[in-house]
């Protein structure tokens, strides 16, 4: 889904002139896809199985290429598509990369992570970053609801009652819970989609076309639509089930309040299984300048101990690894002030 999204921008940007973008990816033909390469291509978008496939079938050269650009980079360097990152920087006639371009972006940036990224770009990378790495922007209003989990069910449905037909995303943990609730708001008659990873790609479009359109005002997700997806007139994120990493927060909240607009995020907090996030939890909501209630400050610090408990303290590194500790300190982070993006999607690392 994403790198169609960035596709048809790049067809946007390339209208009217001799560029031509081409997309790839799994889910659809591959005999296909490799007869749109071969009409020309300048600006190839891809996923990295399908990409590595036609690399290894000879479609496609890479002794020419200036530029390599990952998108949600962290994600891209992490355990999950490391060896494929590799393999493809690997594949021959890649430019080493001190004679290529090498872009990474993303709104959160684990030091573990960076440092991982500095083997892919030049010695003398340069670092950008917009907002703060890893921080929630104070255009979306973020409110945390204590919710056992026998309970989470009625309390999303009184929300959606109230939301009427406004566009709606509501994330769960697991594929079954997506099909499981989506079935469920269906039976009480709230037009409801669902998307996540085991279902075929033209019904993951088809969701999310049904979405884009309002034709079904809530789409329930996986973490698969927490990144980059950029939907207009999302005016809700529901997080039914919190996710167990702070940085997945962001990403998800940062489905709303996008390009200068206000949005809304409410999370359910189960206090028997979200306590391990409480304390970045608190943290991201007071950068953001949001109101942190007394009963999660309570949690957070109780989880954490008695002390060296800062709840207005930084929790994410928003600057340089290759700086060292110097720029990292206990005072309040400042909210992302960018207005191009929710949760600062585009902080650029170059």
């Amino acid at each position: 889904e994403l790198i169609n999204q960035i596709y048809l921008e790049a067809r946007k940007f390339a209208f009217g002139t001799c560029v031509r973008p081409v997309v790839v990816y799994g889910g659809i033909n591959t005999g296909y896809t490799i007869r749109e390469v071969l009409k020309g291509c300048n600006v190839l978008c891809g996923t990295p199985g399908r990409l590595l496939d036609i690399i290894g079938r000879g479609k496609v050269g890479l002794s020419k290429l200036r530029y390599l650009v990952l998108d949600e980079a962290d994600r891209m360097l992490d355990m999950g598509f490391e060896p494929d990152m590799r393999k493809l920087v690997g594949s021959p006639g890649m430019p080493p990369k001190e004679e290529r371009q090498t872009l990474m972006f993303s709104a959160t940036f684990p030091e573990e992570i960076q440092r991982l990224a500095s083997e892919f770009l030049k010695v003398d990378y340069l670092f950008l970053a917009v907002g703060v790495v890893g921080g929630a922007c104070s255009d979306v209003e973020q409110t945390v609801v204590q919710v056992d989990q026998f309970s989470k069910r009625e309390q999303l449905l009184e929300l959606l009652k109230t939301t009427g037909t406004e566009r709606t995303m509501v994330f769960v943990e697991t594929k079954r819970s997506a099909d499981f609730i989506a079935t469920f708001l269906c039976q009480e008659k709230i037009n409801t989609t669902s998307i996540h990873g085991d279902r075929e790609q033209r019904e993951r479009e088809k969701a999310l076309s049904d979405f884009r359109t309002g034709q079904c005002p809530v789409l329930v997700a996986t973490s698969v639509a927490a990144r980059g997806l950029d939907i207009e007139h999302v005016q809700h994120v529901v997080n039914f089930d919190l996710p167990s990493s702070i940085d997945e927060y962001v990403h998800r909240i940062g489905r709303t309040g996008r390009c200068g607009n206000t949005g809304r995020a409410v999370s359910f907090f189960n206090p028997e299984s979200d306590t391990p996030v409480a304390r970045s939890l608190v943290k991201v909501l007071s950068g953001a300048q949001q109101t942190v209630p007394k009963w999660l400050e309570e949690i957070a610090f109780s989880a954490h101990g008695t002390t060296g408990f800062n709840p207005r303290g930084r929790t994410f590194a928003s600057t340089d690894t290759r700086k060292g500790g110097s720029f990292k300190t206990d005072e309040p982070a400042p909210a992302a002030s960018n207005p191009a993006s929710a949760a600062a999607d585009d902080e650029e690392w170059e």
